[in-house]
């Protein structure tokens, strides 16, 4: 399979970013393992879900930096892909049947991450922001509160966790060097060692 530069960049800046994102969303986590229903939620409050993790008091901050940077970094990572796609046909051309050598279960699963758990990660995630719902309440509201939208976003992005796990999965068994290598030269040497 070959992979244009465009692809490759965007897949390693995804991939620097999903990292980033991962770490980042622990140690927030760590920092207040409880999730909730509604607008409000505290330690001094009854939790929708409590995480089995250990309380780490003082951990978010870093984390809260490294999320923002890490979700910027992927938004605009995933507009460029995406108008990309749409522009070259890349879409078009991978994912309708008869076109591609993906599986159908691999074609709808990229789907539903790319068109449906981004863009829901990405509306719960600025719906948590105060600086964003001052502007724009309804973000908020739409999803029930900011805790709710911080709930939301929790499975979502847990979904997309084993999305990546089943992916590097696939991509191990299917031969990890030469799919790595393809999508690091764009194919041309990886199809020479086949």
């Amino acid at each position: 399979m070959r992979h244009s530069l465009l692809v490759r960049i965007t897949h390693w800046l995804t991939t620097v970013s999903v990292a980033g994102l991962l770490v980042s969303g622990v140690a927030i986590l760590i920092a207040h393992p409880r999730l909730y229903w509604g607008e409000t939620g505290s330690f001094e409050t009854a939790a929708l879900i409590e995480i089995p993790l250990t309380l780490t008091y003082g951990h978010s901050g870093w984390g809260r930096y490294l999320h923002f940077l890490s979700a910027w970094a992927i938004v605009l990572t995933g507009v460029v892909y995406v108008v990309s796609g749409f522009v070259t046909r890349h879409f078009r051309k991978q994912l309708l049947p008869g076109t591609s050598h993906y599986e159908p279960l691999q074609r709808w699963t990229y789907l539903v991450v790319v068109f449906a758990l981004f863009p829901l990660i990405i509306l719960t995630g600025l719906a948590m922001s105060p600086a964003v719902t001052s502007v724009m309440p309804w973000l908020a509201t739409m999803f029930g509160g900011h805790q709710s939208a911080r709930t939301i976003h929790f499975f979502a992005a847990s979904v997309v966790t084993l999305f990546v796990i089943g992916h590097v999965t696939m991509v191990i068994v299917a031969g990890f060097a030469a799919r790595v290598l393809a999508m690091i030269t764009g194919g041309r040497e990886a199809q020479e060692h086949v």
